[in-house]
């Protein structure tokens, strides 16, 4: 019998941890279960959280390639040990103090706040089940951690990523919000291309480069737009240095922070990415087709590998090769939502009232 709240800790580095945390915090809450979220950039102590989120933009920025060399090294036990480690000695005291007295469950959608509960689970010091969940379909080592009683997979590659660490996995499906859907018919396309201002009949390709507008995104809507195959709309994020130059070049359509994002898919013909996280499962929801480009360093390549091995999204590497990509992508009625398992917060109200469900997760 579940009695106490599901305690949510995510992170407001990108976009896509908080979106798995707001996704997961509705449909729990329409289970009838109470829900607390919290930010474990704000469990860290003075302002170390806004720096690290502050240096992780700035490295995307700047050298993202050093991302990638970081994320290698991080894969390595010793290096691996050592964030836990770090990241326990700062946060342990404030996410006990967050953990609500009675809480049922504690999820983690943010890697750092997942090695911290396993330690806490580990040592007895938290007596309630944690799951954690992987917001990518690539698993980074440092993304599973010892303790945690259940890692929710998005598809069944991330799960055996997952259970060939010896740690406990369930496959589930995407977690996206509802509103990512298909679009009904070629006059709802229309009207919301007008309500967003965007041409009525040229095929469009929307580029998304996460919340930050970071990597090859200017060299992305270029070769796009060189190519004749679409028009390149490109969401820019928060990132307004991108947002002007690409508005002064004139070949593409350069957008800030969109809030109506389910719109703008909806009114795509194509979605290119370069990170293969929440924006490509969001994509994919909406009935578009996905292409892999010009992949930020480290988890971005590491996902398009898994979705081009899966068959969800090529990963054309020439701008040659993109264009033949965009205009097999203009023959294709719609994209494809991988096939998942149960709903995540199925499995996590299940854990919540029986922690069991851990041993048929080992075995899967």
């Amino acid at each position: 019998m579940v009695n106490g709240p599901v305690v949510i800790f995510s992170a407001s580095i990108g976009a896509g941890h908080d979106g798995a945390a707001r996704e997961l915090s509705r449909r729990l809450t329409a289970h009838g279960l109470d829900v607390v979220r919290h930010d474990f950039l704000d469990m860290l102590p003075a302002r170390f959280g806004a720096t690290l989120r502050d240096g992780y933009a700035r490295q995307l920025r700047t050298v993202p390639q050093s991302w990638g060399w970081l994320l290698a090294a991080m894969s390595g036990p010793r290096m691996a040990t050592g964030a836990a480690g770090l990241s326990a000695g700062l946060a342990t005291t404030r996410m006990l103090a967050a953990i609500e007295p009675g809480a049922s469950a504690v999820v983690s959608t943010y890697p750092l706040a997942s090695q911290v509960l396993g330690r806490l689970r580990r040592t007895g010091r938290l007596d309630v089940p944690v799951a954690a969940v992987m917001t990518d379909p690539s698993v980074h080592p440092l993304c599973v951690a010892d303790g945690v009683d259940l890692h929710l997979a998005p598809g069944r590659s991330a799960a055996d990523q997952i259970h060939a660490m010896a740690a406990p996995a369930v496959e589930v499906s995407p977690i996206v919000d509802p509103a990512f859907r298909p679009v009904r018919d070629r006059a709802e396309r229309d009207a919301t291309r007008r309500r967003l201002g965007l041409p009525a009949d040229e095929p469009l390709a929307v580029v998304i480069a996460g919340s930050w507008g970071v990597g090859d995104v200017a060299a992305t809507a270029a070769d796009i737009a060189r190519g004749g195959s679409a028009l390149p709309v490109v969401v820019c994020g928060r990132n307004d240095t991108l947002r002007h130059r690409l508005a002064a070049s004139g070949s593409a359509i350069a957008l800030g922070w969109v809030d109506a994002m389910p719109e703008l898919l909806r009114s795509a013909d194509v979605v290119v990415h370069n990170a293969g996280g929440l924006s490509s499962v969001e994509a994919m929801a909406s009935g578009v087709p996905v292409i892999s480009y010009r992949c930020l360093p480290g988890h971005g390549t590491a996902n398009a590998a898994v979705l081009q091995k899966a068959g969800l999204s090529p990963w054309p590497v020439t701008p040659d090769e993109l264009n033949s990509e965009l205009r097999c992508a203009m023959n294709t009625t719609t994209g494809s939502l991988p096939a998942g398992g149960p709903d995540a917060a199925d499995v996590i109200a299940e854990l919540a009232g029986a922690p069991a469900i851990t041993a048929l997760a080992v075995a899967a």
